[in-house]
């Protein structure tokens, strides 16, 4: 497809309404076979990845937003989080014997959806809501509707191959935009998913809208990249005192740190640890003086 790992905005001329379509091949196929997820969970994680990435595109700054699904049913915790560059990654917490025939409420029993707005400079902004609907889409929707009072309409899609989104809102300060939303989100209700997995944008979008003034932006490519280092790992031993870093090599002879998200482990030895010592109470010193 064309528009494989990319994010285009749609603008429509003279109409208070703004449209996202996103598709992830490579960056969806890059995250889930990293493990070994079943269908259902495949599936929903790559429909979380469409949505962060159409939601990203509202960031102003430099930063990350975080999409979370949380849950007391088969599915404790889905998450998917796309960054300023376009940079995502997934991970999905569940029981292995989850049937796959649950929808999205089923499966997060008693949950609730979390979204993050984390600036790299600033507070950071979450907005929840409980997830009262059958499909990530609806329950996306509702929060909009909730936290913002915009209406907004996600469609959304994965076959474990590719995922794709596509998303309306009206824009805030819109005279007539909710009117020319509910004429336009007739238009989207009729995409059929394989319509919406196969097409290209530009032959999506006359599907679609070919009766309005539209048009495309140029494609923002999408990758998956993970956030872990050693340095980050380093950094993260640093918050334990000297005695407990000494006392974990002394019972296991070695600090292993796995990521959970890309499977990367991050191994220190006895010699690292008495490193990292030493550099903590140099700054401690520093710190005093």
């Amino acid at each position: 497809m064309e528009n494989s790992d990319k994010i285009q905005r749609i603008l429509f001329d003279d109409i208070d309404v703004r449209g996202v379509v996103t598709s992830l091949d490579k960056s969806y196929q890059d995250i889930i076979n990293l493990h070994d997820y079943p269908v259902v969970i495949e599936k929903i994680l790559g429909e979380m990845l469409a949505a962060v990435t159409i939601l990203s595109t509202n960031l102003k700054f430099n930063g990350k937003l975080i999409l979370q699904a949380k849950g007391e049913g088969s599915v404790s915790a889905l998450m998917a989080e796309c960054n300023h560059l376009n940079e995502c990654r997934a991970i999905a917490q569940f029981d292995e014997d989850i049937s796959p025939d649950l929808n999205f409420r089923e499966m997060l029993e008693k949950g609730h959806l979390v979204l993050t707005i984390d600036p790299e400079v600033g507070q950071r902004y979450q907005g929840f809501v409980p997830l009262e609907n059958d499909t990530l889409a609806e329950c996306l929707a509702d929060y909009f509707q909730r936290s913002e009072q915009l209406d907004t309409q996600f469609t959304l899609a994965c076959d474990g191959k590719i995922a794709r989104g596509l998303m309306l809102q009206v824009l805030p300060a819109a005279q007539r935009g909710s009117e020319d939303y509910q004429r336009l989100s007739l238009f989207a209700q009729t995409l059929k998913i394989d319509e919406l997995l196969t097409l290209d944008n530009e032959t999506l979008l006359f599907r679609l809208f070919h009766e309005e003034k539209c048009r495309l932006f140029p494609g923002e490519s999408v990758s998956f990249k993970c956030e872990c280092s050693r340095e980050r790992s380093e950094r993260a031993l640093k918050l334990l005192s000297n005695n407990e870093l000494r006392d974990i090599i002394a019972e296991r002879g070695s600090i292993d740190i796995d990521c959970q998200f890309c499977n990367s482990q991050y191994s220190f030895d006895a010699a690292d640890v008495e490193q990292i010592c030493l550099e903590k109470s140099a700054k401690q010193k520093t710190e005093l003086h």
